[in-house]
């Protein structure tokens, strides 16, 4: 069975990204070292503060954009519900060695396109 995630994505000046995903650790994985291009690339929103998960797509899909269509202070809310302190949720899902700056990574995601492989290599 698939599972859906809707998300909240911040920084230390807690500005907030809402999104919807079916794979989180990889979701959080490309905002942490910026290979999405956007808002969370542009404020530099690395921290996971928030998630549910559903199997239910529809679902997923319904809540991300109630979510979005709060005010701020309700979202702020939700956050300090389960997670008072702000803490990175994802702080632990990746190896120190997999860190990489953004600017690396976009290379590496070249290089790889150039020979036909996938950016791992």
């Amino acid at each position: 069975m698939k599972e859906y995630c809707v998300y909240i994505m911040s920084n230390l000046a807690r500005t907030l990204y809402v999104g919807v995903t079916n794979d989180l650790e990889r979701r959080v994985y490309e905002h942490k070292r910026g290979l999405v291009e956007g808002f969370t690339k542009r404020y530099s929103l690395t921290m996971l503060v928030y998630f549910e998960a559903t199997d239910d797509v529809g679902a997923a899909i319904e809540q991300e954009k109630r979510i979005k269509g709060w005010l701020r202070s309700k979202k702020v809310a939700l956050v300090e519900s389960e997670n008072p302190d702000w803490k990175d949720l994802s702080e632990d899902w990746y190896d120190a060695d997999t860190i990489v700056s953004p600017a690396d990574a976009e290379k590496r995601i070249l290089r790889s396109s150039q020979r036909g492989g996938t950016p791992s290599e």
